[in-house]
């Protein structure tokens, strides 16, 4: 019989490489059954370390095996790489078990002829790990060619899509597309955000403390503690809504927004809720924040946010994703749009992205970031801010498409955020030479962007 956490994993895996679920989604369907906590947190280390290794994984398994791996049934390519994670990654499994249970999985997967050959691969992989060899790094990067060899080994020794690589390179230069690099593959941390309507940074620490978590204050973001040690998410603190999950980097972006008491406030594309939640404490009893997402199931994880972190001043509404919105032209002060997008600026959380993107993607994504900025304009008060903002590291979906809409809407001009006195010093030197919030490995943070968009009197 599969150990219940290998089962799981290799179904997680199997959703993720058929496009059927996104990493969360087959995490959640896979593991949620399962009784003992620790297989529970072992399905999490075996699919996100065999995405995040990949690359790594495959020119081993390549190395050893006589057929191209894209010829071999996805089933078989899943079973190879989670065996080969256990085996090169974590010691404290036995090599006869991955090795067994990889080829039933294969078995009950319906490629039972293919047992004989997983069983050769993972064994001389085991036999073999001790004395891997990699490709070589080019001692210079001079001519083309020795750029193309820099990329390729990047890309195996740090596990990531070639495509990538070679953009990261030519717009960065090595030294900092290493330092990205190797910072996506760090384990993130968990990072907890206040319900600022509610408690404070320090009084969240301190009942967290008094439920065995301890935590650091974000070295960036003012209101966020990052877990050090203690199962934050079981607390008391947590299930009543005193604080939410939500990565350091997007923590800053309310802070653009800076809502005022009694501001009207409009968080496009709101769901999870962790920026509806920080709004609706900045704009006050007074005021009012309107979150709206156009996917039904994503309004009710919203709605559910809000009710469990008590929020009264913010009101979930469900927008079609084309035709007239149901608010009047220049109602809110503040307008957040965090535009869906490639998401590639949170790699190191989503191992899995790096794996579902193309560089062909872009146009697409950044003509709808483009529509949608056009779609909420309106609805900015003479005087009021446009918030923009993603999760992603590329300049197609961040400075192009704030250019692009700028070009036709001469109403609205381009607040530096290093001119925004109510943020922190060191959000301020975050600005990029265009005047936007760019957070970066640099700063030990996800890629996110930000620009403000001030309408004009």
């Amino acid at each position: 019989m599969v150990a219940p956490a290998r089962a799981a994993a290799f179904q997680a895996l199997a959703a993720i490489s058929s496009g059927r679920a996104d990493l969360g989604d087959a995490l959640s369907r896979s593991r949620d059954h399962l009784a003992d906590v620790r297989d529970r947190s072992l399905v999490t280390d075996l699919v996100t370390g065999t995405l995040r290794w990949r690359n790594r994984l495959d020119y081993q398994l390549q190395r050893l095996s006589a057929t191209p791996l894209p010829r071999l049934d996805v089933g078989v390519l899943d079973a190879l790489r989670l065996g080969a994670y256990q085996i090169l990654y974590l010691d404290r499994v036995p090599v006869s078990a991955v090795v067994n249970d990889a080829v039933a999985l294969v078995k009950q997967a319906g490629f039972g002829s293919a047992s004989g050959f997983t069983n050769a691969i993972l064994r001389r992989l085991a036999r073999e790990r001790d004395t891997l060899s990699w490709p070589t790094r080019p001692a210079t990067v001079d001519t083309e060619r020795d750029h193309q060899a820099l990329s390729e080994y990047l890309a195996v020794v740090h596990s990531h899509p070639s495509w990538l690589v070679d953009r990261w390179l030519t717009r960065y230069g090595v030294a900092a597309t290493e330092q990205w690099l190797a910072f996506n593959n760090q384990p993130p941390a968990l990072t907890l955000v206040a319900n600022l309507a509610r408690v404070s940074r320090e009084e969240l620490q301190r009942r967290l403390q008094a439920e065995a978590v301890d935590t650091a204050l974000t070295t960036h973001a003012t209101h966020g503690v990052i877990v050090i040690a203690g199962r934050a998410l079981a607390t008391t603190t947590f299930r009543e809504g005193f604080c939410l999950v939500q990565d350091e980097a997007s923590q800053i972006i309310p802070e653009l927004v800076a809502a005022r008491p009694g501001d009207r406030v409009l968080d496009a594309c709101a769901s999870p809720g962790g920026k509806t939640v920080a709004l609706a404490a900045q704009c006050g009893p007074s005021g009012m924040v309107i979150a709206t997402d156009v996917r039904a199931k994503r309004v009710q994880l919203l709605a559910d946010t809000l009710r469990r972190c008590e929020v009264d001043n913010a009101h979930v509404v469900y927008i079609a994703d084309h035709g007239p919105l149901p608010f009047a032209d220049e109602s809110f002060q503040r307008v957040l749009v965090d535009a869906p997008c490639s998401g590639l600026g949170t790699v190191r959380r989503d191992p899995d992205i790096r794996w579902r993107r193309a560089a062909e993607h872009f146009v697409a994504l950044a003509q709808t970031q483009i529509e949608l900025l056009a779609r909420l304009a309106p609805l900015v008060a003479p005087g009021g801010r446009l918030v923009y903002s993603t999760c992603s590291s590329e300049r197609e979906e961040n400075e192009a498409v704030v250019g692009g809409f700028l070009a036709t809407h001469e109403s609205f001009v381009v607040t530096r955020v290093d001119g925004l006195a109510e943020l922190p010093g060191d959000l301020r030197e975050m600005a990029t030479p265009e005047g936007y919030l760019r957070t970066s490995a640099q700063h030990g943070l996800e890629a996110f962007f930000g620009a403000v968009l001030t309408r004009r009197l």
